[in-house]
């Protein structure tokens, strides 16, 4: 009798709790970039969610193939610069605007992988959502912060797509260790560089290991296990719920409260959403035949 089947979350409650587990951690991360500053928060984050990943699932490296590294090592890459560069646009711009400036990266990936009419309606209703929140009339936002937003929504991009690709060759679990490794190596330099980690106290390990748990190795391996089991269109659509929790999240552990417009962005985003939900399940067995 065999013991070692494992239990995987279906694609879609995966995704949502990846996203509700990203958001509790930028509460986190947010606590710490006055003290530690963003390159070496992103550094801890990595890092740690390395040792963890590592520690949990025992991932033997000698036994990666050929083809298993060459999709990996970009993996990792892709994974650590999406991170570092969307924790230093954070540091300058406000956490709901860099969510949403970052979401352009899925968007574009579900707007070119599309192939049905309904999934242009999901798009459209995320895409006003995203409007609706970006504060066009503010005063004072700075434009490297946005640069550096949209640049992290190119390698969100990236980390779509490669993520697709290496569910299909590897075991998701190993996928995210190694590539966590391979992103340690990439942020490393920039967090030990920025002297961040100077100020870091046992306090202030504990938070960046919540952190690591809530915004990497938790989620990660949820997602990865989802790109498995979907297309990375409906995963693109799927993400259109982050700014919505971003919102939800900054009203309810920060007390950020929302305007009319930022709330009608929620129910957007919502339902464009359910709308790739409920067309998932056609999606992915058409896709499968």
């Amino acid at each position: 009798m065999n013991n070692n089947k494992s239990f995987t979350l279906p694609p879609i409650p995966a995704v949502f709790l990846s996203i509700i587990s990203v958001q509790c951690g930028a509460a986190i991360a947010k606590g710490l970039f006055p003290v530690l500053g963003a390159q070496s928060t992103a550094l801890i984050r990595i890092g740690l969610s390395a040792i963890i990943l590592m520690a949990v699932n025992r991932t033997n490296l000698t036994k990666l193939t050929a083809k298993q590294w060459k999709a990996v090592i970009p993996y990792g890459v892709c994974l650590g610069l999406m991170n570092l560069i969307f924790y230093m646009a954070i540091e300058r711009i406000p956490l709901g605007l860099g969510v949403t400036l970052e979401f352009v990266g899925p968007l574009i990936v579900a707007i070119f992988g599309s192939k049905r009419i309904t999934d242009y309606l999901w798009i459209l209703l995320a895409g006003i959502g995203i409007a609706l929140i970006a504060p066009w009339t503010g005063k004072g936002i700075d434009l490297i912060g946005v640069l550096l937003a949209l640049t992290a929504g190119g390698f969100w991009a990236g980390y779509i797509l490669m993520g697709g690709k290496i569910s299909k060759i590897m075991n998701g679990g190993d996928a995210v260790t190694v590539g966590m490794l391979f992103a340690t190596i990439v942020v490393a330099p920039f967090g030990i560089g920025s002297g961040g980690l100077m100020h870091l106290t046992p306090a202030l390990l504990l938070m960046g290991f919540a952190l690591a748990l809530l915004s990497s190795a938790i989620p990660f391996t949820l997602e990865i296990n989802a790109l498995r089991q979907m297309p990375a269109r409906t995963f693109s659509i799927l993400m259109s719920l982050e700014p919505a929790v971003a919102a939800l999240n900054g009203l309810i552990l920060l007390h950020e409260f929302l305007t009319f417009n930022q709330w009608l962005a929620v129910g957007c985003v919502i339902i464009a959403s359910a709308g790739a939900t409920l067309t998932t399940r056609k999606a992915v067995v058409q896709e499968n035949v």
